[in-house]
């Protein structure tokens, strides 16, 4: 069984608000406002293609 998800795809909060450069708390609520939030039991995980799609909307 092969499996269309990248490694990266699915990140924790910790390590996006990391690799965003912005607090863990901004990138929850942007994470959240985007859809990308997958809770599984007590794992919480982001979807990093559909929160950067969120992210371009706000491009000036």
């Amino acid at each position: 069984m092969q499996s269309n998800v990248n490694k990266n795809e699915f990140i924790r909060y910790d390590e996006g608000a990391k690799r965003y450069s912005m607090c863990k708390h901004t990138f929850m609520k942007l994470a959240q406002e985007a859809h990308a939030v997958y809770k599984i039991n007590r794992l919480t995980l982001v979807n990093t293609r559909v929160f950067e799609e969120y992210l371009e909307s706000f491009r000036v």
